[in-house]
């Protein structure tokens, strides 16, 4: 009667995880974009990680992506792109500091765009956006310590949060998840299995 309950408990383990893991699988293979050599990404480094900077961060990301991403959108080459954005980068600033003022934020901050940005390595699911310079608007909201976000202006990729993925900051590469783990988990049940019928 034990052994019948223990296969019980492990067979609902197999069907609980292993289809769900199948499924993250999918769903992150499903996000994934791939980003064209050619393009413009958005920066926005936050103050700090505080909650409330971060929180900030993300107003000031609101706030700038839609109205970049009104003027993008019906744009068919990085040459109009960039030259839209050179152009109103002045209303970029205008944006971020409309925005501090109504978080009633009194902090610096800096817009600059140019094509040597600095990315951090990203790890999204199981696939890796190296680290790099890139075209790019960079927003840095008072010393620019904090978690950045960032996505794809053009080609308009921006409805992705690529900042969702696992930052590979120098240093941390051990802490990014192992994909063997799942391996390894799988292997436990079924070597429990084993034993069970054994």
């Amino acid at each position: 009667m034990k052994n019948r309950w223990l296969v019980l408990v492990a067979l609902s383990i197999l069907v609980s995880v292993l289809p769900w893991g199948q499924r993250m699988d999918a769903q992150l293979e499903q996000n994934y974009q791939v980003i064209p050599d050619e393009a413009i990404r958005l920066r926005i480094l936050a103050d700090s990680n505080g909650e409330m900077d971060q929180q900030l961060k993300r107003q000031v990301r609101d706030d700038v992506n839609a109205e970049i991403t009104e003027w993008v959108e019906d744009m068919t080459s990085i040459e109009e792109a960039r030259e839209q954005i050179k152009t109103r980068l002045p209303e970029i600033e205008a944006i971020v500091g409309r925005t501090l003022e109504s978080a009633h934020v009194n902090q610096t901050y800096t817009v600059e765009y140019g094509s040597n940005v600095k990315f951090p390595t990203k790890l999204y699911g199981t696939y890796i956006y190296p680290s790099g310079t890139y075209e790019a608007i960079l927003i840095t909201l008072g010393k620019g310590e904090g978690d950045n976000w960032w996505c794809v202006l053009f080609p308009p990729l921006c409805f992705l949060d690529f900042s969702n993925g696992t930052s590979v900051a120098q240093g941390e590469e051990n802490e990014v998840e192992d994909p063997q783990e799942e391996k390894e988990v799988k292997f436990f049940v079924l070597e429990l299995l084993d034993k069970l019928f054994s």
